[in-house]
Parts: C-alpha cells; sequence; structure tokens
C-alpha cells in the first residue's frame, strides 16, 4: 500500500486523526488537507493526508494560525516533491552510469534531465551544470618549471 493511496472515507479519516469529520470538511474547503474524490464525489483520504490532519491539529493546539498552517504544509508538501525529484535524478544518473562505463561527461538540462556527452564536447547552453570526473594523473607526465 502506497502513503498516497487515497483509501479511508472521511468517517475513517476523521477517527484516525482524532477529529470530527466537519473538521475535516472545514479544512478541505480552506484547502488545508484536501482529499481526492471518488466518481461519487466523497472525500477519500490517503495515509499521507491522515498525517496531515494531525499535524494540522498538533499546531493548530501550538497556537499556530490557520494561514500558517496551511504554509507550513504547503512548503513540506514541497519538500516531498524534490526528495522524489531528487531520487529519480539519482537514479537517472545511477543507470547513466552503468549504461556507459568508460563515460565521464554529462549535463544537465534546463529542465533537470540528464543529457550524456561525448569525451571533449560541451553542453550547447552555458547555464547547463558540467560533471565530471577528472583522470588520475600520471606524476611522469608533469612537468616541472
Amino acid at each position: 500500500m502506497d502513503a498516497d493511496d487515497p483509501i479511508f472515507p472521511i468517517a475513517a479519516a476523521a477517527d484516525l486523526a482524532g477529529m470530527h469529520p466537519q473538521t475535516l470538511r472545514q479544512y478541505d474547503r480552506l484547502g488545508l488537507v484536501v482529499p481526492r474524490r471518488t466518481s461519487g464525489r466523497s472525500r477519500r483520504y490517503s495515509l499521507r493526508e491522515v498525517a496531515q490532519l494531525r499535524e494540522v491539529q498538533r499546531l493548530s493546539g501550538e497556537g499556530v494560525s490557520l494561514e500558517g498552517i496551511r504554509r507550513v504544509l504547503e512548503l513540506e508538501n514541497e519538500v516531498v516533491a524534490l526528495r522524489d525529484h531528487v531520487r529519480q535524478l539519482e537514479a537517472a544518473l545511477a543507470n547513466e552510469l552503468l549504461s556507459r562505463p568508460g563515460a565521464r561527461v554529462f549535463a544537465s538540462s534546463a529542465q533537470g534531465d540528464v543529457v550524456p556527452l561525448r569525451h571533449g564536447t560541451r553542453a550547447a547552453r552555458r547555464t547547463e551544470l558540467m560533471v565530471w570526473r577528472p583522470r588520475a594523473i600520471d606524476p611522469d607526465d608533469v612537468e616541472y618549471p
């Protein structure tokens, strides 16, 4: 089961979060925790959304305003999305390194995609990031003044 699967109806989610179902409806209207809807328009909450409801309750108990809570949840959701994106980029990089064992140079496009380059070529745009592993230097090849 995925933490984002919408499986809990409002009554179950309210029970898990320790809240009244009407409170969940209010939070939905305010955009704090917005569950997905079934084809019949009933609310379905995921485990992640139930955790967010608990977080709302905790922050509210500490005196944080609903607008402050909305901003905290927005930032937490952004962090989750960015972590997922980093994992995707790391997987793409690992796949690239495995598929091209001798390759050392790649670039990152403006959209964050990994773009392989042939050895000795440069990225088309100066804003793209180049990363490489330098070859080991043979001390006999180094000239000293």
